[in-house]
């Protein structure tokens, strides 16, 4: 099994939601904020598609890869979970060095908020990701469920109905 940006992103905002999306309970189709979240993909950068390309490797698809000047492209709502979105960005440079794509860096785009922030990968960030792929992988093959964590995010997760169900 190939660890996507996606379970990195989940691991550090919620590693229940990890657990569930990892183990084929999918929950992302039914919300609303995932699919604004797809909707100012597919708006906010137009002229993109025909520039950059949309990349897969080792199980991560990168939203715009600037082949040119080596730069991923992750285009994000909210900065809201900025630190999990730093290190999904992170990873998917980890990967692409991995595959031989050497010098590569990143670019993090709020469009609605009119943020970008570029992200590099460095010699620390690699044994980070590493011990973090490692606890990754030890949650999502744990047979039992991480415990609901309780944050103020939960109401607008996708999975929040599956969490809080019979809560008062």
């Amino acid at each position: 099994m190939h660890i996507t940006g996606t379970h990195f992103n989940y691991y550090l905002v919620c590693q229940r939601k990890l657990w569930l999306f990892a183990n084929a309970i999918q929950m992302e189709h039914t919300n609303d904020t995932v699919t604004e979240g797809k909707l100012i993909h597919e708006t906010s950068y137009p002229q993109r598609p025909a520039k950059y390309e949309e990349i897969q490797i080792e199980g991560i698809k990168v939203d715009f890869y600037d082949a040119k000047n080596k730069v991923i492209h992750e285009i994000k709502k909210s900065s809201k979970l900025h630190d999990a979105h730093i290190w999904q960005l992170k990873y998917y440079i980890y990967v692409f060095q991995k595959n031989g794509i050497e010098n590569v860096s990143g670019i993090l785009e709020y469009p609605k908020e009119r943020k970008t922030e570029e992200i590099y990968l460095s010699s620390i960030d690699i044994e980070r990701i590493k011990e973090m792929e490692t606890e990754i992988m030890n949650i999502i093959k744990s047979k039992k469920v991480p415990p609901v964590i309780n944050a103020s995010r939960c109401k607008k997760c996708s999975y929040y109905d599956f969490c809080y169900v019979g809560e008062i």
